[in-house]
């Protein structure tokens, strides 16, 4: 993939995740927080943790699965197509409606 169009993905990626955890912290005693860097994307709900990398998903849990974002926009989780942005909304919501 073109460098140019990774760091597209890549932001538009924490961008819908950081959209997303605002609408669904509406919702939720509890307030996300989005980090993001080069390599590594960050929600933060509570103390609970959910950490995506170029080829990784994580959470504090202890579960990973494979993750990456597709040339056509789309996101692979556990080798599954998901469109970009009602995958970062399932993401936001599990994160946000789970009692801590």
């Amino acid at each position: 993939m073109d460098a140019r169009l990774r760091i597209e993905l890549w932001t538009s990626w924490a961008s819908l995740l950081r959209s997303y955890s605002a609408a669904h912290g509406l919702n939720s005693r509890h307030h996300a927080v989005v980090e993001v860097g080069a390599d590594e994307i960050t929600l933060r709900v509570a103390s609970r943790w959910l950490r995506f990398t170029h080829d990784l998903v994580e959470d504090s849990e202890g579960n990973r699965s494979s993750f990456s974002l597709e040339e056509d926009g789309t996101v692979k989780l556990k080798g599954i197509a998901h469109e970009m942005d009602l995958a970062a909304e399932e993401q936001a919501r599990e994160m946000l409606q789970r009692e801590s």
